[in-house]
C-alpha cells in the first residue's frame, strides 16, 4: 500500500512535474506476467525513476545495510527502501551473487516485475561495463523475457559525488523484449550464460549511445574522463 502511496500521491506527482521523464519505447514493458527489466546504472535515482514510469510494481535488491540504520535517518532510508519496493540482500561473502539470484527468481516465479543492473555497480565514468551473468541466470530459470532500459542522463541529473540532484529532463529509452527461450534447459552454461549477458549488454549500448568497456566496473572507482559516447563499440 506504501508503494502505491509514495508512487501516485507522495512523491511521484512531484518527481513527474520537477523531472518531466521522457520515455521512449514505454510500449515495450509488459502488462501482465514475470519480467525483468535490466539496465545501465548511472545513478541512485535510477531506482527512482525506473518505477515512476512504468505501471507495475518494480522490485529491486538493496544492500542490507540501507535496512538496518540507526536514529532518524536510519529509520527513515528503512521506510524508504522498503515503500520503493526494494528487498534486502546481504551483498557480503561468496554467496553474495546467489542470494540476489535467489530474490529474482522467488519474484518472477510469483509473476511479477524484478529490477536489476547487470553490472552489479553504479558506473564509475558513465560508461558502459561488462554484465555480470546473474541476469542470464534468472532469464534462463525463470523463462522470463529481458527488457532493457537505457537511462540516457542521470549521470547528469545526480553527478558522482554529489548527494543533490540537478532539475534536468529525465530521458530513458526501453528497447524491445529479449526472449532467450531458445536456451531452454541450459541454465548454469557458462559460456551460454556470457553470450545471453553480452547480447543485454549489447542493447544496452545500442539504446544508451554508451561506450561499451569489455571489463567489470569496479564499486567505489575514481571516475575516469570518458570520450564522447559512442555507438560502435562492440560488446564481445
Amino acid at each position: 500500500m506504501f508503494y502505491w502511496t509514495l508512487k501516485y500521491i507522495l512523491l511521484g506527482p512531484l518527481l513527474r512535474l520537477i523531472y518531466r521523464p521522457k520515455v521512449e519505447g514505454v510500449e515495450h514493458l509488459p502488462a501482465s506476467g514475470a519480467a525483468i527489466l535490466a539496465s545501465n546504472h548511472l545513478s541512485f535515482s535510477d531506482s527512482i525513476f525506473i518505477p515512476l514510469v512504468t505501471s507495475r510494481r518494480v522490485t529491486f535488491i538493496a544492500k542490507q545495510e540501507y535496512f538496518t540504520g540507526k536514529g532518524i535517518k536510519g529509520w527513515f532510508m528503512r521506510q524508504f527502501f522498503t515503500a520503493a519496493g526494494c528487498i534486502p540482500v546481504d551483498r557480503t561473502g561468496g554467496r553474495a551473487a546467489q542470494a540476489a539470484i535467489d530474490t529474482g527468481l522467488r519474484v518472477l516465479r510469483e509473476g511479477h516485475v524484478f529490477g536489476i543492473y547487470p553490472e552489479g555497480t553504479r558506473s564509475p565514468d558513465g560508461r558502459l561495463y561488462r554484465g555480470k551473468t546473474g541476469v542470464a541466470r534468472m532469464a534462463l530459470e525463470s523463462g522470463a523475457p529481458v527488457i532493457p532500459i537505457a537511462m540516457i542522463n542521470t549521470d547528469d541529473i545526480q553527478p558522482i559525488g554529489h548527494r543533490m540532484w540537478r532539475i534536468r529532463q529525465v530521458h530513458m529509452r526501453i528497447g524491445a523484449p529479449l526472449d532467450f527461450s531458445r536456451y531452454q534447459g541450459m541454465a548454469g552454461e557458462r559460456f551460454i550464460e556470457r553470450a545471453i549477458t553480452d547480447e543485454i549488454m549489447y542493447e544496452l549500448m545500442q539504446l544508451s549511445g554508451r561506450e561499451y568497456i569489455d571489463r567489470y566496473a569496479q564499486r567505489g572507482a575514481a571516475p575516469t574522463p570518458a570520450p564522447a559516447p559512442a555507438t560502435t563499440a562492440a560488446a564481445a
